[in-house]
């Protein structure tokens, strides 16, 4: 636990930006500071849901990538469609990662310097 000193107007200002991150005044002062030290990186509540449907899409897709491998190690066959399926799949939820962390950072960002983004 730690308590911190802010004057009026600095707690206004934190307050303030705390509520255009969608985070409580404890969870943007917990969030900055633990991104401060380098051990998590400063996320909202959509962040977190993003991140957390992003994570089931993978889980999905590499259920379906382990039954084609399986299949294959078996000696059963196996439609280049559907293996080609499989990889659209992945590169599609790679590709989307990939825009969601651009955006993440860029919110993260602006919501560390207490801006509206």
């Amino acid at each position: 636990m730690a308590h911190i000193r802010l004057s009026q107007d600095e707690f206004c200002a934190v307050e303030a930006a705390a509520e255009r991150a969608g985070l409580s005044v404890s969870a943007f002062i917990r969030s900055l500071s633990l991104e401060g030290a380098g051990l998590r990186p400063f996320l909202t509540e959509a962040d977190r849901a993003i991140i957390g449907l992003l994570a089931r899409d993978m889980r999905a897709i590499g259920s379906n990538l382990n039954q084609v491998a399986r299949a294959i190690n078996a000696g059963r066959s196996v439609g280049a469609s559907d293996v080609a399926n499989v990889v659209a799949d992945a590169r599609a939820v790679a590709n989307t990662v990939v825009v969601e962390l651009a955006d993440m950072t860029q919110r993260a960002a602006t919501a560390r310097r207490g801006r509206s983004g």
